[in-house]
This record gives C-alpha cells, sequence and structure tokens, in this order.
C-alpha cells in the first residue's frame, strides 16, 4: 500500500493565503513589508534560488531588490551594504544567499545582520533562542517549513521517535532543536545521525519520523523504514544523467519508489519540503515588519 503523499506545494500555498492576508493588513496602515536578497557571484544554483523568492514576494506584496555583487567583492564592502540595510527602516528582512566566496567568511557576514532583520533565522542570538526554546526569535526557513508540515499533516510528535539524518547548521540541528522542546508540536526523543554514526539504518528502523538531510542520493532504502512511519526527504543531490538536457538530474536522499511502499507518510521529492522553505521565508518577512512597525 502506498504512503499518504505530503504535498508541501498545497500546504505551501495556504500559508501564502495566511501570508498575503498580513500584507493586506500592513497596506492598509500603509506599511509594506520589504526584503532585500544579497548575492555574490553568479553561482547557478544562487540565481535559480533567489529569482524564485524574489518571484514570490512579489506575489504576495512583499517589496523585493536583489543586489548582485561582484565574485571579488571583499568582506568589508558587504560588511558596509548590510550596515546600510541594517539602518534603513523600510528594509524589514536581509537574506545573504549562501555560498558564499571563499573569502567572505558566512558566519561572521550572517552575524552582522541585524537579529530583528534576520528572516533566515541563521544570526547567533537567534540561532540561541531556538535552543532555548524562546518563541520570539526567526527559526531557520526549511526545519520551520519541514515542522509545519509535520503539523499541519497532523503527524504526532509527542513522544514521537525522530531520526534526523544530518548534522548541519542549516537544517539538522536546528531541526532536532524543533522537535525536541518541551512545547506544543514537539516533546519528540530525537536522535541526529551522521557520517560518523554506527548503526544508522538502525536508527531509522526505530523511528516514527525520518528526516532526511544527509545529501546523499537514495540513501534511505525501503528497509530502513518501519512500517506506517513518516518520512521527509530534505535531500537535494546532482545525479548525472546524459538523457537530461543539463546533463544531470536533482533527485532526493530517500529512495521514494521504494520507501513510499513501506511508509504512512512521504514527501515528494521535488515539491515537499521545497516550497515550504520559501513560505517560512515570506511568512518571517512578514512578521519582521509587524515586529519592526508595532
Amino acid at each position: 500500500m502506498s504512503a499518504f503523499l505530503i504535498d508541501g506545494t498545497q500546504i505551501a500555498e495556504t500559508i501564502h493565503g495566511e501570508t498575503r492576508s498580513k500584507v493586506e493588513n500592513l497596506k492598509q496602515r500603509g506599511i509594506q513589508p520589504a526584503i532585500t536578497f544579497i548575492r555574490v557571484g553568479n553561482d547557478p544554483a544562487s540565481q535559480a534560488y533567489v529569482a524564485r523568492k524574489d518571484k514570490m514576494a512579489a506575489r504576495l506584496g512583499i517589496a523585493a531588490q536583489t543586489l548582485v555583487l561582484d565574485e571579488q567583492t571583499t568582506e568589508d564592502a558587504l560588511f558596509a551594504i548590510i550596515a546600510d540595510l541594517n539602518g534603513n527602516p523600510a528594509i524589514h528582512g536581509i537574506l545573504v544567499q549562501a555560498p558564499l566566496p571563499p573569502h567572505i567568511r558566512e558566519q561572521v557576514i550572517f552575524s552582522s545582520v541585524l537579529p530583528s532583520k534576520d528572516v533566515d533565522g541563521f544570526h547567533p542570538i537567534n540561532v540561541g533562542k531556538l535552543m532555548l526554546g524562546a518563541i520570539d526569535g526567526f527559526r531557520p526557513c526549511t526545519p520551520a517549513g519541514i515542522h509545519e508540515l509535520l503539523i499541519r499533516s497532523k503527524i504526532p510528535l509527542s513522544g514521537a521517535c525522530v531520526a534526523v539524518l544530518g548534522r548541519g547548521n542549516i537544517v539538522g540541528k536546528p531541526m532536532a532543536a524543533m522537535l525536541l522542546q518541551k512545547a506544543p508540536h514537539a516533546d519528540a526523543t530525537v536522535t541526529v545521525l551522521h557520517s560518523r554514526s554506527r548503526d544508522i539504518a538502525e536508527h531509522c528502523r526505530r523511528a516514527d519520523i525520518i528526516i532526511a538531510a544527509i545529501g546523499q542520493p537514495h540513501f534511505v532504502k525501503a528497509n530502513m523504514v518501519k512500517p506506517g512511519a513518516t518520512v521527509i526527504d530534505v535531500g537535494v543531490n546532482r545525479v548525472d544523467d546524459p538523457a537530461s538536457p543539463r546533463g544531470y538530474r536533482l533527485t532526493g536522499d530517500v529512495d521514494f519508489e521504494a520507501a513510499s511502499q513501506i511508509a504512512g507518510a512521504i514527501t515528494p521529492n521535488p515539491g515537499g519540503v521545497g516550497p515550504m522553505t520559501i513560505a517560512m521565508l515570506m511568512s518571517n518577512t512578514v512578521r519582521a515588519c509587524e515586529n519592526l512597525c508595532a
């Protein structure tokens, strides 16, 4: 029997509707939420990601601008641009698109964005608030989107055994922190698995929920999934494919066709986590605007 499909595109549309309503309420007060995207260099994936975010902002009535900087832009020059945006009351959200060139320290740059405008949720203050269980910080968009997928799909979380595959700062660590909080829609028992973990398959087979963000195509096989478990596929992996016009195709961390025959619920890839990341970014931007204009 095939698993229930958790439709991230549909759930994201619901969230966009909620965000659009908040934008309209702000506009009635003469306020327009605004976000600035900063892209350094011409990484093709970054170009595509920022373009999608910019397009969605326009669709929801959020003012967006993209600053495209030369690959050789210095760290000091980037600092100066961020400082100007920090001081601009008409800008409510700032997103510096990763990856940055090797000569620019990403975490130092992320830390230079005001926490109140850090709609990507990477400033140490927002990370600290997440770890402490505070609700007034901004959460990183991808794990926040996964959390919303689970909540809105009515996947039980309290007491659930969750296997998070991947310990990165963007997904794995914040995801674990969200789910283990003593709070509504949390209280899970979380195991974080990574490249040095032993018996990964056995840990996964005990899990009620698997969140795969390990960066290896089709890593999660059907025999790693407990019957009826929920499987969330976060992976975006480039695999050579001579039949594709691009010479490659994108695939997730989960062997979807096989795992969907065992799982109780599963996300497609694409169409699962990806749309939720942008939905949460737009939601964070509007909340930043509401906070700054209160």
